[in-house]
């Protein structure tokens, strides 16, 4: 039996809210834009293979300054990845920086929280963010949607 039913969200509407909510406040201090994609399913021995190939498809890579982050999970394989682009990768420490958010993710995770592991990841890529690219208003901003997507 699977943990999550196939017509049932892993996440609640409140739950969606609050995470789409961190996303907003994040964002509000920095240009970089932070994205989160669920599905059950990776296709993928690696989950970081997917992301990318979703980064890609939801034009993540496009973004004026290339500091947009994606939270991926296929939540029914217990897989996820954080992807951050060319600059924002490099800037916030290399894969140090990117094996603790994944390490304040994966903590939720084993508990059972999963709304507060997206929550508390995007706090620290927002901080990231923040850090490195802070809020410029020459830069287009909210370049791309902040709902969480949620794949089949």
């Amino acid at each position: 039996m699977s943990l999550f039913d196939k017509n049932k969200l892993p996440l609640s509407k409140e739950e969606q809210e609050r995470v789409v909510a961190a996303i907003q406040r994040a964002e509000q201090n920095t240009t970089g834009e932070i994205r989160v994609y669920v599905e059950p399913h990776c296709g993928y021995v690696d989950a970081m293979d997917r992301a990318k190939e979703v980064f890609e498809e939801l034009g993540m890579t496009q973004t004026e300054r290339r500091n947009a982050v994606l939270i991926y999970m296929a939540h029914a394989d217990h897989q996820f990845a954080i992807l951050g682009d060319k600059e924002i990768y490099e800037q916030a420490g290399g894969a140090e920086f990117w094996k603790h958010a994944a390490h304040v993710f994966r903590k939720h995770l084993r508990k059972g929280e999963m709304a507060e592991g997206f929550v508390e990841c995007v706090n620290e890529l927002g901080n990231a963010l923040a850090k490195h690219f802070p809020y410029d208003p020459a830069v287009h901003r909210n370049e791309l949607p902040d709902e969480i997507i949620f794949g089949k």
